[in-house]
């Protein structure tokens, strides 16, 4: 499977946020923004948080795709 997080990163450059003052909000440590820098799976309680600090949904947050889409 693929993990895309394009759509976070597109969101906080609109909200004008960095990805160290989202990382602060949402709780998550420096690992999990590692991860996702490099298009790796994290945790669901991760996502919630991200979430949650942002008002949004997940699916504004990853997009998965199978491998082969």
């Amino acid at each position: 499977m693929k993990y895309s997080y394009n759509k976070l990163w597109k969101m906080l450059i609109d909200k004008n946020m960095t990805k160290t003052q989202m990382r602060i909000k949402a709780g998550i440590s420096t690992n999990i923004l590692a991860k996702m820098g490099k298009n790796e799976p994290i945790a669901m309680d991760s996502l919630a948080k991200i979430a949650d600090a942002l008002q949004c949904g997940l699916d504004d947050i990853v997009e998965i795709q199978k491998d082969g889409e």
